[in-house]
């Protein structure tokens, strides 16, 4: 029997805006996408400028089918979907997964609203591959293949949000990305995902002395992710949504204060790949090296 396998490949790890400028290129200058790749399915979670790239790359190798999952449909999480390549290929399947819409708009509406004059030239209905939209609620249990199964909770952001705990073979990742805590409490809809995870991808898009200042943003601080990450036993931690105003330098720095609270802690950055089978490992893959 062929041994199972779960890789996991970063293609944007930056929020809000892409990166802009030499000083913001050692993470990456791509918004959210990560990619799982789990016995030949291919699992996509958010649609920011890293699906582009990884588009290409779908594209070229004739996957068949691609499974996307939205945490929510905020510009930099969406702002791809329109370029992504296998979109444009007949015959490839792609469902398209959402499921945090507090006015419980279905997937395919939402989907049209964006793609829509004049914010865009073409719609939907452009697209030549067979597109399953699917609208799901917070809290139900998603199996995109045999043996994969992918719980979710709602996320506490403006216009919702959803975290997605991916589990196969024994093994678990979490992306939890877009979403704000309330000092002192903790939330047990983002515990429930991160616990014993091997791996969390989790919002660290401020600091705990930047968080007054962007309340009610609906994001969260890297010191909460380690706290979480140790009161939940996971064994990796992904900090991830960085801000747009944060340089390489200051990433670097605060990656550094998380490893001497967490030594499992690590910035995310684009080319970032895991692989959990058999056992996990971390193997970082950067541009050139």
């Amino acid at each position: 029997m062929k041994p199972s396998s779960f890789d996991v490949i970063v293609w944007g790890a930056r929020g809000t805006l892409p990166g802009s400028g030499p000083a913001q290129t050692a993470y990456g200058t791509e918004t959210c996408c990560v990619e799982m790749r789990i016995d030949g399915h291919r699992l996509v979670f958010d649609a920011g400028t890293g699906i582009v790239p990884l588009g290409r790359l779908l594209a070229a190798e004739c996957v068949p089918s691609v499974d996307l999952f939205f945490s929510h449909v905020h510009y930099d999480h969406i702002m791809g979907f329109p370029f992504f390549m296998p979109l444009y290929r007949p015959g490839t399947r792609i469902s398209v997964s959402l499921g945090h819409m507090l006015d419980h708009q279905p997937a395919g509406e939402l989907i049209a609203d964006f793609m829509r004059a004049p914010f865009l030239p073409i719609g939907p209905k452009v697209f030549s591959a067979d597109i399953d939209y699917r609208t799901f609620r917070p809290g139900d249990v998603l199996r995109p293949g045999p043996g994969i199964r992918i719980g979710t909770a709602r996320l506490n952001h403006p216009n919702g949000a959803v975290g997605y705990r991916v589990e196969h073979a024994g093994r678990v990742v979490s992306y939890v990305t877009d979403t704000e805590h309330v000092p002192g409490q903790t939330d047990e809809a983002v515990l429930s995902l991160f616990r014993d995870a091997d791996l969390v991808f989790y919002d660290t898009s401020y600091t705990e002395a930047e968080m007054a200042k962007f309340k009610n943003y609906g994001h969260s601080s890297w010191q909460e992710g380690v706290r979480l990450a140790k009161l939940a036993g996971v064994r990796q931690l992904v900090l991830f949504h960085h801000a747009n105003m944060r340089d390489d330098e200051a990433l670097a720095q605060i990656e550094a204060e998380a490893q001497a609270m967490f030594p499992g802690a690590v910035a995310g950055y684009t080319g970032m790949t895991f692989s959990l089978a058999p056992a996990l490992a971390e193997t970082r893959v950067r541009s050139g090296g």
